[in-house]
């Protein structure tokens, strides 16, 4: 381990050799899992695609994010923002204004969201011919039983 690396119970990698893929999901309290947990649920990756390379009040992000509730985009910003992923500034004028805006931080998670959308893009028909081919071999066996 590197001099100055602390190892506590809600670290779960660190820079052993005997680390284990799986430890992250397995292990209490672990904030890798709560990150992942946070970044990858729809309302926040709709939100941090959206504020791409743009400022967006909070009416206009609930406008184009269709099934949101106010509750859950304002549940949902807070913690992108204490994350440290989204900015948001309040400026003091009636009625009041607030900006939301992707950090450094946040903008660099955004590059990895898009590397997985077009990796889908890439394999949308392989994985469209996996899901009717298990779909056809399903109905087979449930007609045979």
């Amino acid at each position: 381990m590197e001099e100055g690396t602390l190892k506590s119970p809600t670290h779960c990698t660190g820079t052993d050799d005997d680390y284990e893929v799986m430890q992250w999901d397995t292990r209490q309290g672990c904030e890798v899992r709560q990150i992942l947990d946070r970044v990858a649920d729809k309302w926040s990756l709709l939100v941090i695609a959206l504020l791409d390379r743009r400022t967006l009040r909070f009416s206009e992000l609930r406008r184009q994010i269709e099934g949101i509730s106010q509750r859950m985009l304002t549940v949902t910003l807070r913690q992108l923002e204490r994350d440290g992923l989204v900015l948001r500034t309040v400026y003091p004028v009636v009625p009041p204004r607030v900006d939301y805006e992707l950090t450094q931080l946040g903008v660099t998670l955004h590059d990895t969201i898009r590397s997985l959308v077009v990796w889908t893009e890439e394999h949308q028909n392989e994985i469209a011919a996996a899901r009717a081919q298990y779909d056809a071999k399903a109905e087979r066996e449930v007609a045979a039983s």
